[in-house]
């Protein structure tokens, strides 16, 4: 479990099964939240990764990422992907997580919801 940027208390925790993570691919998971999310960070309390390989050893497009964000004070954001490259699938899962943040974060700002 890693901390996103310095100034935020954004707890990341990466999971995987049928899949191994590398330090360089939690370096990459953390770098790419970071940037999608850091923006966010006040708002944000925990961040859940969870990697799976859906088709085991016969390979083909079946590396699904799930990220799960939640959010302070209430209320949580879910996006998830499949591609046959990890770092793709990272790449597009936490751009579109930024994107739904921004989202839910705008919606309670329109309707006064905390």
């Amino acid at each position: 479990m890693g901390l996103i940027g310095e100034e935020c208390a954004m707890h990341v925790d990466i999971r995987a099964r049928r899949i191994e993570i590398d330090a360089a691919l939690r370096a990459h998971v953390e770098r790419r939240l970071r940037f999608a999310l850091g923006r966010f960070g006040e708002r944000i309390t925990k961040v859940t990764v969870r990697f799976e390989d859906a088709n085991g050893p016969r390979g083909g497009v079946d590396k699904q990422c799930q990220i799960s964000v939640a959010l302070r004070p209430s209320g949580s954001v879910l996006v998830e992907d499949i591609d046959a490259d990890l770092r793709l699938v990272v790449d597009r899962s936490a751009d579109r997580a930024g994107r739904a943040v921004d989202r839910d974060l705008q919606r309670r700002r329109d309707t006064g919801r905390p």
